[in-house]
C-alpha cells in the first residue's frame, strides 16, 4: 500500500512538473510575442495594418448583397473615429476602435465612390441615334475603338441616355478625339461576370461611367456641337490626338507586332497588337512590357530626378548654397505627372504615379523615400478615391511586388547594421558560411535574382487567382522585362517624344526595334519551353483572403515571431486553392450558354452561339488549356436548345426557344434559359431570366445520386 501511494505521488508530481513546464513555455512564448509586438510598435508597423483594415472595409462593401446605405456607412465611420479619439489613453480600446474606424472608412469609401460615379446603364440590346463628343480613340489595324460622351440618345430602350459609351467601328475613323459626331449605334449593357468571383467587366464599366458598349452602324458624321466642349475634354482630346499620331509614327517605322509593342510601350496604345503577339508575351510571363506601370513610372521619375540634379550641380553657386536635391525632386514630380498624362493617365498608371509622387515628396521633407509607410500612404489614397481598384489584378500585383521589394530592402539594411556590430566578435564556421550566402544575395547579380524571386513569390497567389495560370520561367521573364524597359523603352519614349516634333526621331525607333526583336525572340524561346504556362484551377472564394494575409504578414511585420503567422495562413489558403474542381455547372448572367462537367470529368460548353470570352473564362477557371471550340463534344443541340448529361448522370437542358419547355421541364434535372420559365416547370432546379437577374452568374456543384 505504501509503495502504491509513493508511486501515485511520483506520478502526480510528474504531472505537476509537466504542467508547470508547459505553463512556463506558454508564458515564455507569450512574453516573446509581447516583446516582439513592442518592437513592432517602436518601428510603427501597426499603422500599416490600419491600411489593411481600410482595404478589408472595401472588400466587405463589395461583398454586400445589395447597395449599403451611404448615410449609415458615414455615420459608422464618424462614430468609431470619435470613440477612438476619446480612448487615446487606453491603448487596447484605442487600437480596437481605430481599426474599426479604418474598416468603416474603407466601407464608406466604396459607398461614396459608387454614389459619385453612378450613371444610367442601357437595360438591354437596342439601336439608337447618338450624338456626343469623342473623348478617346484607340486605332486598330482595321477600324478603331472609341469612347463617346453622349449628348443625346434617341431610340434606346426606356429612353435611357448613358453618360459615356464605348463603340467600335470597322472602317478607318473620319474623326478624332474632341470632335462632335452623330451616328447610329447598336448598344448593349456591359458584360457581367461569366463566373461568380470572375472578372466583371460590368463593374469596371460602371466605375468608368460606361453605360453601354457596342458597334457603330453606317456612316459617322462630324458636326458642329450645340455648345462648346468642356476645357478638360478639349485638353485630354488634344493629348489623345498626339498619342495616336506618335503611336502611328512608331508603328509605321517599325511595322508588324514589333511596331505594335513599341507603340504600346511608348504611348500606352495597345489595340494595334495582334492576339498571337499578346499570347506569346503572356506565356513568357512578360505581358507587363506593354503596360505603363510602376516600373516605367519609377524609371521616368528617376531619370528626371538624376538628370535635373546633375544639371543643377553644374552650377557651383547652386550646388553649395541651395537645396538642389529638393528642387530636382519637385521637377521630377512634374515630369512624372506629364508622363502620366502623355501615356493616357489610365487607372494603373495613376496608381503608379501616386506611389512615385509620395516617394519624391518624402525627399522634399528629408524623409526616407523607399519605405513601407510611404507605400501604405499610397494605398490609403487609392482606397479613399478609387476603392474599386483593390479588386483588380493591377493593384494587387503592383503593390504586392513593391511591398516585397521594400521588405527585402528593409531586411538588407537591418542585416548590414547588425553585421557592423557582429564583425567585432569572432565568427564560427557556420556564421561565416551564412554571411557569405547572404552577401551574395545582397550584392551583384544575386541581389537582382533574389529580389525578383521575392517579388514573384509575393505575386504568385494573385497571378494564379486572377489569371488561372502560372509561368515557371518568370525569373527569366522579369529580368528580361526590366532590361528592355530600362535600356530601350523608357529612354526611347522620352527622347523620341522630344525629337518627334522636329522629325528627327526615326533612328530612336529603329534602336527600340533592336531591343524589341531581342525580347520577342527570347520570349518565343520561353513560351515554347515545356511547361511555360501552367493552368491553375479557380480558388475557393476564401482562399485568396488567407493567402493575402500570409503575404502581408511576411512583408509588413519586422520580427520573425509575428512573421511566422504567415505559415498557418498560407497553409489554410493553399487548402482552398487546391480543393479540387470549383464547379460542375456554370451559367453566365445572360443565361444563353453554360459550362457543364460531363461524366468524363471534363467541361463541355453548351449553347447555340456561346460567348468565346465566357467559354475561355470557364475553361481557364477549371485549369483546362483547351480552346472553346474544342469543348463542344458531349452536347446535343438543335434549334430549340441543348441537352447534356452531367457528371452525376442527371440531364441538364439549355432552352433557347419556348417550344422546348414542355419536354425539357419534364425530363431534365436542371433547366437553364435566358427566357422567363413557365411557373409550372417541374425541373428541380430552374435558372431563368428572373433568377439570373437577382443573382448574376451562377455556379453549382452536383452531389452523387444515391445508389
Amino acid at each position: 500500500m505504501g509503495e502504491a501511494s509513493r508511486t501515485a505521488e511520483k506520478e502526480a508530481g510528474g504531472r505537476d512538473y509537466s504542467s508547470r513546464l508547459l505553463r512556463l513555455r506558454v508564458w515564455g512564448m507569450a512574453a516573446a510575442l509581447r516583446a516582439s509586438l513592442e518592437r513592432e510598435r517602436a518601428l510603427r508597423r501597426p499603422f500599416l495594418w490600419l491600411v489593411v483594415a481600410a482595404g478589408a472595409g472595401v472588400v466587405l462593401y463589395f461583398s454586400a448583397e445589395r447597395e449599403p446605405s451611404l448615410a449609415l456607412s458615414l455615420s459608422a465611420l464618424f462614430a468609431f473615429a470619435v470613440i477612438a479619439a476619446l480612448t487615446r489613453r487606453h491603448a487596447r480600446a484605442h487600437a480596437l476602435f481605430l481599426a474599426l474606424a479604418f474598416l468603416a472608412g474603407g466601407f464608406a469609401s466604396g459607398a461614396w465612390r459608387t454614389a459619385r460615379v453612378a450613371a444610367p446603364i442601357v437595360p438591354r440590346v437596342g439601336i439608337g441615334e447618338l450624338t456626343g463628343f469623342v473623348e478617346e480613340v484607340d486605332l486598330r489595324r482595321a477600324g478603331a475603338r472609341f469612347i463617346l460622351r453622349v449628348a443625346s440618345a434617341e431610340g434606346l430602350p426606356d429612353d435611357v441616355m448613358p453618360a459615356r459609351v464605348r463603340l467600335t467601328t470597322r472602317g478607318d475613323p473620319n474623326f478624332s478625339a474632341g470632335d462632335f459626331i452623330a451616328l447610329k449605334a447598336r448598344l448593349m449593357p456591359p458584360a457581367r461576370a461569366a463566373l461568380p468571383g470572375g472578372y466583371d467587366f460590368a463593374r469596371d464599366a460602371f466605375f468608368a461611367r460606361l453605360g453601354g458598349v457596342g458597334n457603330a452602324l453606317g456612316r459617322i458624321e462630324t458636326m458642329s456641337p450645340p455648345e462648346p466642349a468642356p476645357l478638360s475634354l478639349l485638353f485630354f482630346a488634344r493629348v489623345d490626338r498626339m498619342r495616336n499620331a506618335l503611336a502611328m509614327r512608331v508603328y509605321r517605322i517599325i511595322e508588324g507586332d514589333a511596331g505594335a509593342i513599341a507603340a504600346a510601350m511608348v504611348t500606352g496604345k495597345r489595340d494595334l497588337l495582334s492576339d498571337d503577339a499578346k499570347n506569346l508575351i503572356r506565356r513568357a510571363g512578360i505581358f507587363h512590357i506593354i503596360t505603363i506601370s510602376g516600373v516605367q513610372m519609377t524609371l521616368v521619375a528617376g531619370i528626371f530626378f538624376v538628370g535635373f540634379r546633375r544639371l543643377l550641380a553644374t552650377s557651383q553657386t547652386l550646388a553649395l548654397n541651395y537645396p538642389i536635391k529638393k528642387w530636382a525632386a519637385a521637377l521630377a514630380m512634374l515630369g512624372a505627372i506629364l508622363y502620366d498624362i502623355g501615356t493616357g493617365s489610365r487607372v494603373g498608371t495613376e496608381r503608379a504615379l501616386v506611389m512615385t509622387l509620395i516617394m519624391l515628396a518624402a525627399a522634399l521633407f528629408d524623409r526616407p523615400s523607399l519605405s513601407m509607410r510611404n507605400l501604405a500612404l499610397a494605398a490609403l489614397l487609392i482606397i479613399a478615391f478609387e476603392p474599386e481598384a483593390l479588386l483588380g489584378a493591377s493593384f494587387q500585383l503592383s503593390f504586392a511586388a513593391v511591398a516585397a521589394l521594400i521588405a527585402v530592402y528593409e531586411w538588407r539594411d537591418e542585416y548590414l547594421a547588425k553585421r557592423r556590430i557582429d564583425d567585432r566578435a569572432p565568427q564560427t564556421w557556420w556564421g561565416a558560411l551564412r554571411q557569405s550566402v547572404v552577401e551574395r544575395l545582397l550584392h551583384g547579380p544575386g541581389a537582382a535574382i533574389f529580389a525578383t524571386l521575392c517579388a514573384t513569390s509575393a505575386t504568385a497567389s494573385f497571378m494564379a487567382n486572377d489569371f488561372h495560370e502560372l509561368s515557371p520561367y518568370v525569373l527569366i521573364g522579369n529580368p528580361l522585362t526590366l532590361a528592355i524597359i530600362e535600356f530601350f523603352a523608357v529612354p526611347c519614349a522620352l527622347l523620341g517624344a522630344a525629337l518627334y516634333p522636329l522629325g528627327l526621331d526615326g533612328f530612336i525607333w529603329r534602336y527600340l526595334k533592336m531591343g524589341i526583336d531581342l525580347v520577342t525572340y527570347l520570349a518565343g524561346l520561353i513560351a515554347s519551353a515545356p511547361g511555360a504556362s501552367l493552368p491553375v484551377k479557380a480558388f475557393a472564394p476564401w482562399a485568396i483572403l488567407f493567402l493575402t494575409l500570409a503575404v502581408l504578414s511576411l512583408v509588413l511585420w519586422r520580427t520573425w515571431a509575428w512573421r511566422a503567422l504567415a505559415i498557418p495562413l498560407a497553409l489554410i489558403g493553399l487548402m482552398g486553392a487546391t480543393g479540387g474542381a470549383p464547379f460542375d455547372l456554370a451559367v453566365p448572367a445572360t443565361g444563353d450558354s453554360a459550362a457543364l462537367r460531363l461524366p468524363s470529368g471534363q467541361l463541355a460548353v453548351m449553347g447555340q452561339k456561346p460567348s468565346a470570352f465566357a467559354a475561355e473564362q470557364w475553361l481557364r477557371a477549371d485549369g483546362d488549356a483547351r480552346l472553346s471550340a474544342d469543348a463542344r463534344s458531349g452536347v446535343a443541340c438543335d434549334d430549340l436548345g441543348c441537352v447534356a448529361k452531367a457528371i452525376d448522370g442527371r440531364f441538364v437542358a439549355l432552352i433557347a426557344e419556348r417550344g422546348a419547355f414542355l419536354e425539357d421541364c419534364a425530363r431534365a434535372a436542371v433547366v437553364v434559359t435566358p427566357l422567363y420559365a413557365p411557373t409550372g416547370c417541374a425541373a428541380p432546379i430552374v435558372i431563368d431570366r428572373r433568377k439570373l437577374g437577382e443573382t448574376g452568374a451562377v455556379s453549382l456543384r452536383f452531389r452523387a445520386l444515391p445508389s
